[in-house]
């Protein structure tokens, strides 16, 4: 089976140290994974809407595949928030595909 025929990915969202919660998300509507963690009941404001500009999506990622560099915008919004990690990321720019698969992530917190 090629990674085309993967029709959903298993993401993981570590909720404190050594517990993470499996999330399996279909790879053929386009969501990013910031719309599957808020359906997943994910405590994720998203005031922008998924355009990179709030910040209130960020997430670490902790293991998983390589992730296609971030663009401008999600950068720029990035350097601006009080806490970053060399993994920190924007939830609504990363796009559920069957490369995602076992990808684990943590919700970063809004206030240093």
């Amino acid at each position: 089976m090629s990674l085309e025929d993967i029709t959903e990915v298993r993401v993981y969202v570590e909720d404190a140290p050594g517990q993470r919660t499996e999330l399996v998300a279909p790879t053929d509507m386009s969501l990013s994974l910031m719309e599957v963690m808020k359906a997943s009941g994910y405590d994720i404001q998203a005031t922008c809407g998924g355009m990179a500009l709030c910040g209130t999506c960020h997430v670490e990622v902790l293991a998983g595949p390589e992730l296609p560099e971030p663009g401008d915008d999600e950068m720029a919004m990035l350097e601006s928030l009080p806490i970053m990690s060399s993994g920190s990321r924007l939830s609504c720019q990363i796009r559920i595909t069957s490369r995602l698969d076992g990808l684990v992530v943590r919700l970063m917190p809004q206030n240093a």
